[in-house]
């Protein structure tokens, strides 16, 4: 560490002073205007210092004269309420041969990315700036595959239960609607992660040197792992979504059963009084008691009936 926490005009006279350093200039949220200044510096393309000012921009590198330009976004699932919780930080960065420039869009916390450099500071003789870069990638990597397991092991408290006779309670239904609209919006800042770090690792862009390499296919290789476990994670939600619908189904399919057999047990005597017009005398026939009596019996019998469908889950 040659200096940390000067000014940002003194970073020419450092710059000059220390040949052999890199920077990494970090900036929270700023405008065009701001960036004025850096680009200038630095000599960053326009287009480049647009998208850096713009939100929502894809995961991507470009390739401009005297640097490159990327964009990722470091994301974070919660999955202890009664649904998941995503959250992303799009952050776009500006890799010189002797800098990296990060463009925080959004609060995020840039602690985990100097933990990790501090973890591996000897490496940072063999690589400069494609050393930063590396650090920065491997902390937003396993970001990534650490949302994507937790979500895997979310699904795993519902499996049971979805998968129990009769079907699921409508809240883990919902619960399993939630994981998988997580999954599709992890998928999209995760599932480029492994084609931009292949064209980072290009011979042409001049960035990771041969020491690093080994390093840069172990964070492609944890990208890769993020995108199939979101993938597997998919295909199992969709798999139990699927089989809850089928156990609903079939269930639905031996209730109708039911009822159609006392339908018809019910219509044969019905059928057969009212083809005879058996109006017979009852007890309380022509009384004013056989009407509360009759009216009664209606009320119990409609009463039981309720209950029974209601304890058979019918109702």
């Amino acid at each position: 560490m040659v200096a940390e926490g000067f000014a940002a005009e003194k970073i020419p006279v450092l710059m000059a002073e220390h040949p052999d350093a890199v920077l990494w200039l970090d900036l929270d949220d700023p405008d065009e205007d701001d960036l004025a200044a850096v680009a200038a510096e630095f000599g960053l393309h326009p287009l480049a210092v647009e998208d850096a000012v713009h939100d929502h921009q894809r995961p991507k590198l470009d390739r401009y004269p005297g640097h490159l330009f990327m964009n990722v976004y470091a994301v974070e699932v919660k999955t202890d309420g009664p649904a998941p919780r995503f959250g992303k930080a799009e952050i776009s960065s500006f890799i010189t041969e002797r800098a990296l420039i990060t463009v925080r869009k959004s609060p995020s916390d840039t602690q985990p990315f100097i933990e990790r450099w501090d973890a591996d500071a000897e490496l940072c003789a063999q690589g400069g700036a494609s050393f930063l870069v590396y650090g920065l990638l491997d902390v937003i990597v396993d970001g990534q595959y650490a949302a994507a397991r937790s979500l895997d092991e979310a699904m795993d408290q519902a499996e049971d239960v979805i998968l129990e006779e009769g079907g699921a309670p409508r809240a883990i239904r919902r619960y399993g609607f939630a994981v998988r609209k997580t999954l599709a919006e992890l998928r999209r800042p995760v599932a480029p992660m492994s084609d931009l770090i292949s064209q980072i690792m290009r011979p042409d862009t001049n960035l990771v040197t041969e020491e690093l390499e080994p390093y840069y296919r172990d964070v492609d290789d944890h990208a890769r792992r993020a995108t199939d476990a979101i993938e597997t994670a998919r295909e199992r939600i969709n798999s139990l979504l699927e089989a809850d619908l089928n156990e609903q189904s079939n269930e639905l399919n031996d209730v109708t059963r039911k009822l159609a057999a006392w339908a018809a047990i019910i219509a044969v005597p019905t059928a057969l009084t009212g083809y005879f017009g058996q109006n017979v005398p009852f007890p309380g026939y022509e009384k004013w008691w056989g009407f509360l009596l009759s009216l009664g019996l209606i009320a119990i019998t409609a009463s039981g009936l309720y209950w029974y469908l209601k304890r058979r889950g019918w109702l």
